[in-house]
């Protein structure tokens, strides 16, 4: 997955203010304790983060 797209379906489900915000603050136990960012810093594939964020927030099956 492109990171464009990682960030267009975060901003589709989250809204375009609150996306990055999310990614910058909250830290989830399916990215081994980082946040979305911290995540794509490390290294992980934008798929695994976006299934990651999915599974956390109840993501729609429309958007994943």
């Amino acid at each position: 997955m492109r990171l464009t797209i990682f960030w267009e379906r975060m901003a589709e489900h989250f809204g375009e203010g609150y996306a990055d915000s999310f990614a910058r603050d909250h830290v989830m136990t399916e990215l081994g304790g980082r946040t979305v960012h911290q995540a794509l810093d490390a290294g992980w594939e934008t798929k695994d983060v976006w299934r990651a964020v999915c599974s956390a927030m109840d993501v729609p099956a429309s958007l994943r």
